[in-house]
């Protein structure tokens, strides 16, 4: 059976400094994300043992373990690819196009992302999702790693609102993380995995 495996960052631990300190990303890929990594794979396991033996009464516990850790996995390694140390500005092209007619312009997106960043209570994510019935961008506030995500919608953008991606940096005042972030979005990544969306292929997190 396949297992999943940690992402190497694709920079150094430094180079989204200022904004990102190296020891934030240091502890955030080498220590949290390898969590959820391990945390996939055992629970993965010990569902399909469950299953062989047909142990149904852990079920539910398990589905829960393999959601929580899959998706803190998959969603820290769009983080990753999401973030570069020449990012920052403005998107263009299809996607600056499709933010204009979603959300009225750049900045009232921008300051609608923020805010879910800023005031998500405890552990959390903002995302911007192509959701592809309605051909349509969303921002969601994504609890946990799984809770309240829109069934189909494609992420694009992942902002980690987990205390550990700021609290060693910014402390108690998260919303400076969520004006600071700004300046290391990798647009052109973004704009790949929504030209991927629409057209109905798929971008991988991770290998």
């Amino acid at each position: 059976m396949p297992t999943y495996t940690l992402p190497d960052l694709p920079y150094d631990y430094s180079a989204l400094e200022p904004h990102l300190s190296g020891q934030i990303i240091e502890l955030h890929h080498d220590k949290h994300h390898k969590t959820y990594v391990d945390g996939a794979n055992t629970s993965i396991e010990k569902l399909a043992a469950a299953r062989a033996a047909k142990e149904w009464d852990s079920l539910v516990g398990l589905e829960q373990t393999v959601a929580f850790n899959l998706g803190g996995h998959l969603l820290h390694s769009l983080y990753w690819s999401n973030l570069a140390p020449d990012g920052g500005g403005e998107p263009t092209g299809d996607l600056r196009t499709a933010l204009d007619d979603t959300f009225g312009g750049f900045d009232a997106f921008r300051e609608q992302m923020t805010q879910v960043v800023a005031t998500a209570q405890g552990s959390a994510w903002a995302i911007l999702s192509y959701e592809p019935a309605g051909k349509r961008l969303f921002v969601q506030q994504l609890y946990t790693h799984q809770d309240n995500h829109l069934i189909g919608a494609v992420p694009l953008l992942c902002i980690d609102a987990w205390e550990h991606a700021y609290y060693l940096q910014y402390k108690n005042v998260k919303a400076d993380y969520a004006k600071a972030i700004w300046n290391v979005v990798n647009w052109d990544d973004v704009a790949t995995r929504y030209a991927s969306a629409t057209s109905g292929s798929t971008v991988a997190t991770t290998s």
